[in-house]
């Protein structure tokens, strides 16, 4: 390993927000240069991932997953190099995913590490189209949606690392896809360079009468990530027998609980509504990213990405994250 890396940099959980995060509930440390022990590998990151779970995993609301305590690390992935290995499973240089959390430098275990295939995709893209959001897309659309040629399948959220994946597997599918996004730009993007049908600005001051003018025979599937005003809006428009598949709910994350009233219109139109974890079938992972893998490098699934440069701007690229104010993928470059 090169001796000029002495320290490492990481940015730690310094205290819960209440409502809106702020970078100020993150604090920027120095800390030692990790070693890595038998079968572990030391990673210098390249790419950091920010996600919209990492905001439940800094509230300490019941979750599914465990909460980043205060004064801890804070979560997510991240795609790197090998700099040192005492695996016989890696080499130096080989290129690899983990989850890292948010440093420059981190001692892995060797099975909790993943070497990817740079090739043909840029390595970042395993963060979002070829990783947890990718594989996201493709299970909740697959396995709960299941949507059929010549239905109407709606994503919100739709320019997002999820969402966009969504639209463009449904359309591979034969289905009429529309998208929702903030934005006229967003908008133009989901339509004119990822394919769908059409995409409507929830910024829009008529959206509810816009939404309903583009889709005259209702809603099929919905792949839910936003919650809130829209999901409302949008389960008035579900035909009976349709499918949601209820991903996330960022609209609701920094907001006190609303009382929505959701059940009626799962009632009386027969819905089918599943929540879905991603994690939860892990081992259907490979054969999946396999798929998005050739899709991507075959180009027909196309991706984008928000690029904030260094570390010390995880904290802020995150907040706007969880406002929207990113373009696609959200990644922070750290070399």
């Amino acid at each position: 390993m090169n001796s000029d890396l002495k320290k490492n940099q990481q940015i730690i959980l310094l205290s819960r927000p209440t409502g809106w995060v702020t970078p100020e509930n993150f604090k920027l440390i120095e800390s030692d240069m990790p070693a890595p022990a038998e079968n572990q590998v030391l990673i210098r990151n390249h790419y950091l991932s920010l996600d919209p779970y990492m905001r439940g995993r800094i509230s300490d609301a019941k979750s599914y997953a465990q909460h980043v305590n205060i004064g801890d690390l804070m979560v997510g992935g991240a795609v790197g190099e090998v700099i040192e290995s005492r695996s016989s499973t890696f080499n130096v240089g080989d290129s690899v995913l983990a989850a890292t959390g948010w440093q420059l430098f981190a001692a892995m275990n060797a099975d909790q590490v993943t070497k990817i295939d740079t090739s043909r995709v840029r390595a970042s893209a395993y963060l979002g189209v070829l990783g947890m959001p990718g594989i996201t897309a493709w299970r909740g659309l697959m396995e709960i949606c299941e949507p059929k040629a010549g239905e109407t399948v709606v994503v919100d959220a739709a320019s997002g690392a999820v969402g966009s994946v969504v639209g463009q597997l449904a359309k591979h599918l034969g289905c009429h896809v529309v998208g929702i996004a903030g934005g006229q730009e967003k908008c133009r993007y989901v339509v004119q360079e990822l394919g769908f049908d059409a995409c409507v600005d929830h910024r829009s001051s008529h959206f509810a009468d816009e939404l309903k003018a583009q889709l005259p025979t209702g809603i099929d599937c919905l792949f839910e990530n936003v919650g809130g005003s829209i999901f409302e809006t949008l389960l008035t428009l579900m035909n009976p027998f349709g499918r949601i598949a209820l991903c996330g709910m960022v609209s609701e994350f920094n907001q006190p609980p609303h009382a929505y009233r959701t059940l009626r219109s799962i009632l009386v139109n027969r819905l089918k509504l599943q929540g879905f974890i991603v994690s939860d079938k892990m081992d259907a992972w490979p054969a999946i990213r396999s798929n998005l893998h050739e899709l991507v490098a075959t180009e027909k699934l196309k991706f984008r990405e928000s690029v904030a440069m260094g570390l010390s701007s995880a904290p802020t690229a995150f907040v706007g994250l969880l406002k929207g104010e990113n373009f696609g993928k959200q990644v922070v470059k750290l070399t």
